[in-house]
Formats: C-alpha cells, sequence, structure tokens
C-alpha cells in the first residue's frame, strides 16, 4: 500500500504555458468546443495554487485557494492537511486541529497529521491528549512509530507533565514562588499556548515583584482566551500599581468594550480616568511654566491615590519642579529631598532641588547636589553650567550680596526691591543719620544704592544671579565693564556745606 504521506501534489508551469499556445492554435483554427474544454483542465487547481502560495510565505493567499478547495472537495484529506499547516502558519492551533481531525477521518492511516497532532497538543499543554496519539502511532509502525522515534517523545511528554502539577503545588501549598517560576518557564518553552502556565506564571511573577514580565504574561492571556474582561481588568491593576495611569486606562477600556456593565471595571474606570486626567492636566501646565497652578493639580491627584508609593514616587519630581520653579524653596527642598530618598539619582530632582538651596543662599548644598548629578551625566551642559554658576555664588556670597544689603530674598519682586530701597536710604542717608559715625552711614548709604542699581536692572541682576557683580571694577575689567559707578573718585556727593541736597521719590 502506498504511504500517504509521500503523496504530493505537483503543478508544471511548462504544461500550463504549452496548454495556453495550444488553446491560441484552436482559436485560430476554429476547433470544437470539446477541445477546448479538454485544453482548460490544464490550468492549476486551487489546491495546486495553494500550495504554491505556502511555500511562497503567502498564507492568507494560501487560505483563499484551500478554502475553496475544500468547498469543491470536501473529502479530499490532503487539502484539510495543508490548510491545518496555514492555520499553523498563523498560530492558529485549533483551526488546525479541527482539519487535522477530518483528515485523520478520512485517512486514519495517515501518520502525518498525528505527528503534526502531537506537536499542536504539546504547545497546548495537553499531554495525556499527546501521549495517546503517540501511542497511536507507535500503532501505525513504519519509521514515524519506531521505538527510536517515539520513546523520546513520550519521556519528553512525561516529564512535562510530572513539571507541571509540581508547579501547582508549589504555589498552592508551598508558596515557593521561585522554584515554580523555574519549571513554569520551561513549561511555557515546550507549551507557548497553554493558557494556564500563564496564568501561574504571572501570579508567581507579582509575588515575586517582577511586575514588567507579569505584563506579558497577562497580554498574552488576553490573547489566548477569548471574551477575557477578567484579564484586561488584572492587566489594568497591574499597570495601576506601576503607576503607568495610560497604560491602565487602555487596557480597563478594552474590559469595557467586551463588557460595558461589568462593575469592577467600571469602578476601577472611574478611578484611573480621574487621576490620569488630573496628572495630564498637571503635565500640560509645566509645559506651558505655569508652575504655581500645577501645583493644586498634583495635590488633587494624591488625594485620589493616596496610598500607592509608586504614584507618590510619580508626583514627587513634578511637584518638586513646580515648587521650585515658583519660588517656594523651602517647600521645594522638603518635597524633593523625599522624592530623592526613593530616587537619589533623579537627574531633574537634584537640579530643582539645588535652585531651591540657591535661592535659600545654601551654597554648598546647591553644590553637593550639581555634583551628584554630574556623576551620572558628566557631559552634560546644564549641569556643569550650574555647578559653575553655584560655585560663583558662593564666591560672592563671601564678599558684597545686593540682597542682603536691602534684607531681601533672591525671590524679591521689584517691588519689594524698591521699597526696601527707599527705607533703608532714609534710614542711613548721612544727612539725616541720627546714629554715630556718619563715615558708616556714607558707606552704608553707597552699599545701598549700590544694590538699588543693580537688582532694579533687569539685565544687571540677571548678571548677578549667575554669579558675576556688574559693579565689581575687577570682574568688570575682566568683562571689559565700566565697574562701579562710585568705585573711582571716591562718593559723588558733598555732604559739607548747605548748597547740597538730596531728594527721594516716594
Amino acid at each position: 500500500m502506498k504511504n500517504p504521506s509521500a503523496e504530493y501534489y505537483l503543478f508544471d508551469i511548462s504544461i500550463y504555458a504549452y496548454s495556453s499556445l495550444y488553446l491560441v492554435l484552436l482559436h485560430l483554427f476554429n476547433l470544437k468546443p470539446l477541445v477546448l474544454a479538454a485544453a482548460e483542465k490544464a490550468a492549476p487547481s486551487h489546491l495546486d495554487l495553494g500550495v504554491q502560495f505556502l511555500a511562497r510565505g503567502q498564507i492568507s493567499e494560501a487560505l483563499q485557494q484551500l478554502h475553496s478547495a475544500i468547498e469543491e472537495n470536501p473529502n479530499d484529506f490532503m487539502s484539510h492537511y495543508r490548510r491545518a499547516t496555514a492555520y499553523l502558519a498563523l498560530g492558529k492551533g485549533k483551526a488546525a486541529l479541527d482539519d487535522l481531525d477530518t483528515v485523520l477521518t478520512l485517512r486514519p492511516d495517515f501518520q502525518a497529521a498525528r505527528t503534526q497532532r502531537v506537536s499542536i497538543l504539546t504547545k497546548y499543554g495537553r499531554f495525556d491528549d499527546a501521549l495517546t496519539e503517540l501511542g497511536k502511532i507507535k500503532e501505525g509502525g513504519g519509521k514515524a512509530g519506531s521505538e527510536e522515534e517515539i520513546m523520546p517523545k513520550m519521556n519528553e511528554l512525561t516529564k512535562l507533565k510530572g513539571a507541571a502539577a509540581d508547579a501547582q503545588e508549589l504555589m498552592e501549598h508551598d508558596e515557593d514562588y521561585e522554584g515554580a517560576l523555574n519549571l513554569l518557564n520551561a513549561l511555557i518553552e515546550s507549551c507557548p499556548w497553554n493558557s494556564e502556565f500563564r496564568k501561574l506564571r504571572s501570579e508567581a511573577l507579582i509575588a515575586t515583584g517582577d511586575l514588567s514580565q507579569a505584563v506579558f504574561d497577562l497580554k498574552q492571556l488576553t490573547k489566548l482566551i477569548n471574551d477575557n474582561t477578567e484579564g484586561f481588568l488584572k492587566l489594568s491593576l497591574l499597570y495601576y500599581r506601576m503607576a503607568d495611569d495610560e497604560q491602565s486606562l487602555a487596557e480597563i477600556r478594552e474590559c469595557l468594550k467586551l463588557d460595558p456593565d461589568h462593575k469592577a471595571c467600571f469602578s476601577h474606570y472611574k478611578k484611573v480616568k480621574k487621576l490620569n486626567k488630573q496628572l495630564n492636566e498637571a503635565q500640560d501646565l509645566i509645559n506651558e511654566s505655569k508652575f504655581a497652578e500645577c501645583i493644586p493639580k498634583l495635590n488633587s491627584a494624591l488625594k485620589t491615590e493616596p496610598d500607592l508609593e509608586a504614584f507618590k514616587q510619580k508626583v514627587a519630581p513634578k511637584k518638586c519642579k513646580c515648587m521650585s520653579k515658583s519660588n517656594q524653596a523651602k517647600a521645594a527642598i522638603k518635597v524633593c529631598t523625599e522624592g530623592l530618598e526613593s530616587l537619589p539619582d533623579d537627574e531633574e530632582m537634584l537640579v530643582d532641588r539645588a535652585e531651591a538651596y540657591l535661592a535659600e543662599e545654601e551654597y554648598d548644598k546647591a553644590i553637593q547636589d550639581y555634583e551628584t548629578a554630574l556623576k551620572n551625566n558628566e557631559e552634560s551642559r546644564r549641569l556643569n553650567d550650574g555647578l559653575k554658576r553655584a560655585k560663583k555664588l558662593l564666591k560672592q556670597s563671601q564678599k558684597r550680596d545686593y540682597y542682603k544689603i536691602l534684607g531681601l530674598k533672591r525671590t524679591a519682586t521689584k517691588q519689594e526691591i524698591n521699597k526696601a530701597y527707599r527705607k533703608l536710604a532714609q534710614q542711613y542717608h548721612p544727612d539725616r543719620y541720627e546714629g554715630g559715625d556718619k563715615e558708616d552711614a556714607e558707606k552704608k548709604f553707597m552699599d545701598i544704592a549700590a544694590a538699588k542699581e543693580v537688582l532694579s536692572d533687569p539685565e544687571k541682576r540677571q548678571q548677578f544671579d549667575n554669579g558675576e557683580d556688574p559693579l565689581d571694577p575687577e570682574e568688570q575689567s575682566r568683562q571689559g565693564g565700566q565697574g562701579h559707578p562710585f568705585g573711582h573718585g571716591g562718593f559723588p556727593f558733598n555732604f559739607q556745606g548747605g548748597n547740597f541736597q538730596f531728594k527721594f521719590k516716594f
């Protein structure tokens, strides 16, 4: 008896070419339609075309041809076998099994179909069914059913079956998640279409804290199981636990697409949608440099989710930046410090805290933050410039500090600067000074005037804030500037005699 696994359907393109030429000749000589019908039979069948498309990797086209072949002849076992091959190429194991069952109903002795079934059943983790199929192959004899071929496969399936039972035991009774993971990794490699093994592994991964890998398994489960609302809910909750509100929202929407009335999914959807909106609004305000306005949004987000540490870590850098940029230096230092406990190398928080330290005139601490950030990003121009500026400000603070002269913070407004100047100038005006040494009053008054000149001029103030004194003769000689207006030739006003009058504009 012929071995059916060796049967092939071949198509010779040369025959088709000659047939076409023959049809032209028949038409020219006006021969009978019966001859034409005979020639047309040389055209390739749907099965032939399906096999050709399969060989070229055009699976969709192959399936179309094979569907047509089976419609024409539903009892052609080879058409079903080829279609099973196409389904497998698309990862549609269940459809392939259905076709292979039909093949074996039509031709029970077709060993190639049984071998293919063993492979598919193993991928699904159906070990008992696969072992039964191997037994039938053994009974059929031939090379495929020989001891050398069958026994290794039977032993492998038996080991996999034992590993599955052991993994279940370790998970349910021993809570040995690491041990279970070792077994489940090997099982999923051999049985990638088994949903139960992936469920177990996702649970073990969550228990051991490997959330990103657990996400991968849960995503696979949403593909392996139809209408998997529970899978989408678990996936959304896991993303939420990882503080990925965008992805959590996307997955919970998939759950509600399958079942709009799913209570657990709808409840979680409302919460994550609200949190996502608050965080996005805060980020938009940061992008628009509306730092003071972003703080209430971030506080609202923390009220929506007050317990999850991952979200606190997500909000901390944003809140640190908003407070630092909105001149809330002390509060910024506190928030940034709390955030850096969990994320000690976060560059943005280190920079924002350094800027807050500079505003509080804690120059040494600002330098330390810039140096810490530079350890992980030595080539950063921003960090190097920031460190250079912090060192200049430290050096400057050891000389003359115009903010201190007027008794102001570095965040002082123009109105605050003018108010402080008027008050001090009136107090230390040499003609009105009621204290002791008038020379000290003159010196103090000169410093007050210099502070007013620098801090009320945006360009000079910026220069001073960058660590350079625009009225320092030495620095200005290096920069090519003019220096302090009182730096050469003494104080320009004569307080001796009665002709001098100093006028204030209030």
